[in-house]
């Protein structure tokens, strides 16, 4: 299983897809925002559903940080589409069908699903920041609190 990427690594570029077919590339916001990357096991299960809730619910304070958030899943789109629905989330959900964002970034799990790891991404593509114990229902807030503490 290849390594995850490390704090002060570039970030591996990534493309996916997202709602309505849209494709999302990581370098789309070099230079423009810093981007939290997180991986979660599983649409519409209690975890992954209290921290997408997090993201959603602390939405205007990360955008004033200058963040973007996507949110990536082994899940289809349609199942995407049906969680951002079901639960009004603001942000884009990316879908690794082919499971190669998950390889890339070493956070496949045992069961083939992804590992909930987030990273923080400068501007410049270079990981700042790795949560690999993630506390779902505050997750916003200790991302937020971890971008000031960073300056970035």
């Amino acid at each position: 299983m290849p390594e995850m990427p490390g704090i002060r690594d570039k970030a591996p570029d990534i493309e996916a897809e997202t709602y309505g077919g849209e494709k999302i590339k990581l370098s789309d916001f070099a230079n423009k925002k810093t981007v939290v990357l997180y991986f979660y096991p599983k649409d519409n299960t209690p975890g992954c559903t209290k921290e997408a809730c997090s993201m959603r619910d602390g939405m205007k304070e990360l955008e004033k940080l200058g963040i973007q958030v996507l949110g990536i899943s082994t899940d289809s789109v349609k199942s995407h589409e049906g969680f951002r629905d079901k639960y009004n989330l603001n942000f884009p959900l990316l879908s690794d069908k082919s499971k190669n964002i998950i390889k890339t970034y070493g956070v496949e799990s045992e069961h083939g699903s992804a590992r909930r790891v987030t990273f923080l991404i400068d501007k410049s593509g270079v990981i700042r920041h790795i949560w690999e114990k993630v506390n779902t229902s505050k997750h916003a807030e200790e991302v937020a609190e971890k971008v000031r503490e960073l300056g970035l």
